[in-house]
Formats: structure tokens, C-alpha cells, sequence
């Protein structure tokens, strides 16, 4: 059987439905819920896709129910709040017909299950290695589970993407529900933060926002980067945070960035982040890489030999995501194909895995979407001929992000947006090139604004 590593979701559309009718075929629904993962991937941020994505099984499908093997309890209860809609959708988008969704723990699986085994890789302090990387970081987040609002807070976790943060955020969630079960914890990123305030904005539903996140005993905010140069979800945050810290409430914030790094963040939230500890995580050394190799493989019930697991740690080097990523892989060969995990299995699955978790390209539609939300405009409004200075300057900072990133032509510039000629595109990109020399606040808007494209 061979896997589906990606899918155009209308070009496959036709052939996935072709397989899916009368499917009592394992193998058919294996590729069909690869589409649906796939499809998932695409709307949501790369941690919440390797977080509760990534692992889920396909089991099985008869009478019309699909039926999806998760790791646990926690992961089945934040995919039934949070993302079963999203699921739901998928398989109507690949099939042109609805399916039932039911969301099984590992445990609870038949044994006839067909598909491979993610392991049971929960997010919790025994699951984290620790190293010298992020050994501070680990012992502050341990003292924040162990006496929330009263060690540090709010406890600032910052480090490249695929460190450990999101883990670390989850064990502290994890930890405390089991200790007082009573807290109402709440978990969120700073793009969906910024998205369910314009929707409340647009349903007049900010009271009910606002006990969203103000009422809880705990806050949890993953990719807070998110959240600056947006005006509205700025003033939201700084009201929230105050409400809670009065409160005595725990605050944790992770980024990819230190709070003084962040730019176009407003200075009142820049030193509230800072009111309680900072901690970073670094790329993990050698000795830490070879345990999470180790570690992932014995969750998988993978023999892998030493000399394996060097050879991995030897060639990746800064993503912790990358490395348990490859040791699935190469459970995945030996699984389906029977290939022993040896160093030439190692070097494809390696080469697989950083062709998969390479980002997206850019696309001009992911830059005017975050300029649109920096300055509170549509994206609709950014193409459009409307000329109203706040839309005007959205326009040209989209334009010039468009330069910096694509380096496309002026003139592929223009056509993007509304057909504009190519001297209205050097016009703008000259215009803000100009104000970033003299506008210290514009120049670290952008700054950030291409930052978080390229994250």
C-alpha cells in the first residue's frame, strides 16, 4: 500500500470517492483519511496539527461511521470541543457525502485495527526529556503545575518552533487538571485568541468572550507572538491579563521570541510578560537528541539499534518534531514493508520527513491575510479600490511584504491585487521602504508582520 504524503483536495475529490463507495477496504480508508489529515493540516497551526492530528488512526469504516483511534483521554476530549466540526468538514469536502465521526482511545481499539500504532505519546512532564536546553525551563513550568499563581507568574516560555513549548504547555495542563480537578484551564494560540474576538465582535458576543477567558482559574496562550500589532486583540489581551493576575489566576505564555524581540507588541502588555519569569528552550545536544529518539522508539515498541538512533541525532540537529517524526517513519517502513530500521532506511525516512514538515510556500494570501488582521481591515478590502488611509496603507504594506517574501515582479504584484500596474506597485513598495527609514514603529510592525508569515 503506498501512502499519500499530500493531496489537492479537487483534484483528488473524484478518485477518493471512487474508493471510498462500498469501502469495507482497510487500505482505502487508510488514503482516504490520509486526504482528510491532510485537509486538516492545511487550517491549523503546525504545533495544533502535531499535537492532535498527527497521531489519529484510521480504524475502520462500516454504516457510515468512521471510526478514528486517538492516544488518549485528552487528546479525544480537546478533538471533540474543539476540532470535530473541522473533521466533519473534511470528509464532506473529499466525498461529497457526511460521515459520522467516532473518536476511539487507543485502548478501547479492536485488536484487528489495521493501520500503524502513533504510541501513547501524551504531553506530560514523564514524556519530556530533559537536557541542558531547556532543563530551566522544564523546572519552572514543574514549579508553575505544582503551585499555580504562586511560583512565577505569568511564566514566559520562548524558543524556535518544534523545541518542546506546546509539550511543556500541555504537561502544565495536563498536571494540574489532574491535581485540582475543579480549576477551569483554558489552552489557546494567539491566532485563534485574535479570530474568536472578531467573530464575537461580529455577532455581538463579547460577553460570552469574555467569560471565555476571563472566568478561568488557568490561561494558557501558545504562539502569543500572534496577537502583536492587532490593535483589538491587543486591548482584549491586556484587559483579560489584568482581570486574571488581579484574580490571582495562572498565567503561561509561550513564543517564539522573547517579549522584548516581539516589536510591534504595545509596551504595557511587553512588560507585563515580563512581570513574572522568562524562560527559553535551546536546540537539544547530542546526548538529549539520541533520548528522544530512544524514548519515542520504545513508545512505538521499536527496536532500533544504536547506531541508528547516532545517525539520526547526527543529522538533525534543531527540531525535536523532526526526530520523533523520523523514528515514526521508520516504524511505518517496518510495519507496512517489513523493512528492518538500519541506517539506509534512516537516511529515506529522514529525507521524507524533511521534505513533509518543510513550510508551505509563502503565499501572497497568507501575507495579506496577516496584514489584513495587523490592521484590522479584510483581505477583501486590501484587493479592492477603496482609498481610505488605513486601507490605502494596508495596501502598500501588503504589496512591499509581498516584494520582500516572494520576490516576485512588480508586475505578478499588481495582478494580485486588482489588476494594479506595475508603477503603483513601486510606488507603494518605494512609500514604505521610505517611512520603515524614518517610522521605528512602522519598520518593526513589518518586521514582525513577516515574521509570523514565515513562521
Amino acid at each position: 500500500m503506498a501512502i499519500l504524503h499530500s493531496f489537492s483536495v479537487m483534484g483528488a475529490f473524484l478518485s477518493l470517492q471512487a474508493l471510498f463507495w462500498g469501502c469495507g477496504r482497510v487500505d482505502s480508508f487508510v488514503e482516504i483519511f490520509l486526504a482528510v489529515k491532510n485537509h486538516c493540516r492545511e487550517r491549523v497551526a503546525p504545533a495544533t496539527y502535531d499535537l492532535f492530528f498527527a497521531d489519529l488512526l484510521p480504524l475502520s469504516y462500516e454504516n457510515g461511521v468512521a471510526s478514528i483511534g486517538v492516544r488518549s483521554e485528552f487528546v479525544r476530549g480537546v478533538l471533540s470541543e474543539r476540532y470535530l466540526e473541522m473533521l466533519h468538514e473534511a470528509f464532506q469536502a473529499l466525498l461529497g457525502f457526511a460521515v459520522d465521526i467516532e473518536l476511539v482511545l487507543e485502548e478501547e481499539k479492536p485488536a484487528e485495527a489495521a493501520v500503524l500504532s502513533g504510541g501513547s505519546y501524551d504531553y506530560t512532564f514523564d514524556n519530556f526529556i530533559v537536557g541542558q536546553n531547556n532543563k530551566f525551563a522544564h523546572a519552572a513550568a514543574l514549579s508553575v503545575a505544582a503551585d499555580p499563581a504562586h511560583s512565577w507568574n505569568p511564566l514566559f516560555i520562548y524558543g524556535a518552533s518544534g523545541l518542546g513549548k506546546t509539550h511543556l504547555l500541555f504537561a502544565i495542563q495536563y498536571e494540574i487538571a489532574s491535581t485540582h480537578p475543579d480549576f477551569k484551564i483554558s489552552y489557546v494560540d494567539g491566532d485563534r485568541f485574535t479570530n474568536e474576538i472578531i467573530t464575537a465582535i461580529q455577532e455581538k458576543k463579547m460577553n460570552e468572550f469574555h467569560d471565555k477567558y476571563r472566568t478561568v482559574d488557568i490561561l494558557l496562550v501558545d504562539d502569543v507572538q500572534f496577537i502583536g500589532g492587532k490593535e483589538s486583540t491587543q486591548e482584549e489581551f491586556f484587559h483579560t491579563f489584568n482581570t486574571l493576575y488581579n484574580a490571582g489566576k495562572q498565567i503561561v505564555l509561550a513564543s517564539d521570541r522573547p517579549p522584548r524581540e516581539i516589536k510591534s507588541l504595545d509596551d504595557r502588555l511587553r512588560t507585563r510578560f515580563e512581570w513574572g519569569l522568562t524562560a527559553d528552550i535551546q536546540p537539544p545536544d547530542f546526548e538529549t537528541r539520541v533520548a528522544i529518539i530512544r524514548r519515542k522508539a520504545a513508545l512505538l515498541n521499536l527496536d532500533l539499534p544504536d547506531d541508528v538512533a547516532d545517525f539520526i541525532a547526527n543529522r538533525l540537529k534543531n527540531n525535536i518534531r523532526q526526530l520523533e517524526g523520523t523514528v515514526k517513519k521508520l516504524n511505518a517502513y517496518y510495519l507496512l514493508e517489513g523493512i528492518q530500521p538500519v541506517i539506509g532506511a534512516a537516511q529515506n525516512a529522514i529525507k521524507d520527513i524533511l521534505n513533509e514538515t518543510q513550510p508551505l510556500p509563502v503565499t501572497i494570501e497568507k501575507i495579506t491575510n496577516e496584514v489584513a488582521r495587523t490592521y484590522s481591515v479584510s483581505p477583501e478590502d486590501i484587493r479592492s479600490r477603496k482609498r481610505n488611509a488605513n486601507i490605502s496603507t494596508a495596501r502598500q504594506v501588503a504589496m512591499f511584504c509581498v516584494r520582500e517574501i516572494t520576490g516576485i515582479s512588480m508586475e505578478e504584484i499588481g495582478s494580485q491585487f486588482g489588476g494594479r500596474d506595475h508603477s503603483t506597485v513601486v510606488y507603494a513598495c518605494n512609500t514604505i521602504s521610505a517611512r520603515m527609514k524614518n517610522d521605528t514603529h512602522m519598520r518593526e510592525l513589518i518586521e514582525d508582520i513577516i515574521k509570523n508569515v514565515r513562521n
